[in-house]
Order: C-alpha cells, then structure tokens, then sequence
C-alpha cells in the first residue's frame, strides 16, 4: 500500500508548445507550396499583423507539445518530484502519452494549472487524438454533468489557478502567473516566455524550453500553495513551511539541475505586513 504521506495528490503542470508546420501548410496554404518552415513564418506575421499586442502566438490546434514538466504534490502540498517528460528526446507524441499515462498511474490525481483550460489540456488532449490515445477516465463523458473530468467547474478533477483568481473569467487577469509569482517573491519570467520558444526550438534549444518549463512550473506551485491559504484550505505558517522545504529540496538538486540555480539566483523575499 502506498504510503500517504508521499502518495501524489495533486500534479502541477505547464505545457509549451511547438507549431506543426506541416499541418499549417496543408490547412492554411494548400496550394502555395511551402516548406513547412516557411508556412510557420508566414501563418507567425499574420497572427501578428492581425493581433492588437502584435504577438505572434497561434491557435493551439496547429501546434505540438516540445515540453511538459510536471511536479508531484502529496496532499499536504509537499513537493516530492519535478520531472520533464520523455527526456532527453522530447518526443511529442511520446510526451503526451507518458501525461496521460501517468495521471492514470497515480489514480488520477487532481490537475492544477494556470489557464490550463484555455491552452495546455487542450493541447494534450488534441495530440491523444492526433496519435490516437484513449482517455476514457479523462473523457468520463457517461458520468453526471459536474462528476466529469473536463466539466469547467470540477476543480477536483482540474484546478486552474487562473479560473479560480479570475472569477472562471469574470475580469481579465493581467501579468498573469508572472505577476502572481512576483507577489510573492517568486521569480516569474526570467527572459524567455512563450514567445521564444518556436525560435528556440529551431536553434536547437529544446533542452532550454524544457529547463524554461520547469520554471513555469515553480512558479504555478508557489501561486498554488498561496492560492490555497486564500480559500482557507492551508494557514499561512504550513505554506510558508512548505516554500522553505521547497526551497531546500532545490538547493539539494541545483547543482544536478541548471533550471533549478537559474530559479534560485532569481528567488526574492515574501513577509508579511506588519502592524
């Protein structure tokens, strides 16, 4: 029997992606005969040109996942693991079985995100498609509305952190988990963010993407240890006890884990107001 005390609860995951160029070519410019490099470049400038902030972010169907790290929390909200999928390869479709099975492997535990909905569970739920994986526990679709995984508002299932601070998009959330992270004197972004990361990957930094994605993933801990203090579910002397575990458990590994120094040499302070 497994121990409880080390049994994952909770995996807190962050997605990024890589655009198939392939499929743009086929779907967006059939006959204009471009390598799919070339239909990425131009499928980017016309996002952009088309976008009020001129990024050149594109729609999640036309994209692969190129990393996702996951970080294995027990129910006291101890961090236990953070690993990558399907290092040092990064194979998407093996990324996105490797999830898939081991949400199941761990008894489904609750998934938690920042804007999962809108963006990383939709990606790995379009590559199962894609490289046809089946997900019947994920796609409970027989059960009562509420009871099923995917239903919005089952935050046993899946927790997005940005659906619970947002209201479920009542107001726009602006800096996002960035700006979260810093409230609480976390790193947030460091340099690179999403944007970066199709050029990276072409450079050959798929390493790189997956060290940024561990990041995103501290940081999508700490919001959610500090979001459980704000519904009473955690005092704040257990949350801070717990950022002092995880502080150290990094310490131990940053030596072995160059993302791990990089979120450490960005560490700030958080303390309390004071009379």
């Amino acid at each position: 029997m497994d121990d409880p005390n080390n049994s994952v609860r909770y995996l807190i995951f962050d997605c990024e992606a890589i655009a198939d160029g392939d499929l743009i070519g086929r779907i967006r410019y059939p006959d204009a005969g471009l390598t799919p490099e070339e239909a990425i470049r131009r499928f980017r400038a016309e996002t952009a040109a088309e976008r009020t902030d001129g990024k050149d972010i594109l729609p999640v169907t036309y994209m692969l996942p190129a990393a996702v790290a996951v970080a294995k929390v027990d129910g006291r909200g101890r961090l236990l693991d953070l690993v990558t999928l399907d290092a040092p390869k990064f194979r998407p479709h093996v990324i996105a079985k490797t999830f898939w099975q081991g949400w199941t492997h761990y008894k489904r535990p609750t998934l938690v995100t920042f804007n999962g909905r809108g963006y990383d569970v939709p990606l790995l739920e379009l590559a199962a498609f894609r490289y046809g994986f089946s997900v019947p526990a994920w796609f409970n679709t027989e059960e009562k509305a509420y009871d099923q995984s995917r239903n919005r508002y089952n935050s046993h299932a899946h927790l997005d952190l940005c659906d619970v601070l947002s209201n479920f998009g009542a107001y726009r959330l602006s800096g996002g988990l960035n700006l979260l992270a810093n409230l609480i004197g976390k790193p947030g972004k460091t340099g690179i963010d999403g944007s970066k990361v199709q050029d990276m990957y072409h450079a050959g930094q798929v390493q790189e993407i997956n060290d940024y994605c561990r990041c995103d993933v501290l940081d999508t801990y700490f919001v959610f240890l500090r979001t459980r203090v704000l519904m009473g579910k955690m005092k704040l002397e257990e949350e801070q006890q717990l950022v002092t575990e995880a502080h150290a458990w990094l310490t131990e590994r940053a030596d072995q884990t160059p993302a791990y120094k990089h979120y450490l040499e960005h560490w700030g302070e958080w303390h309390p107001p004071t009379e």
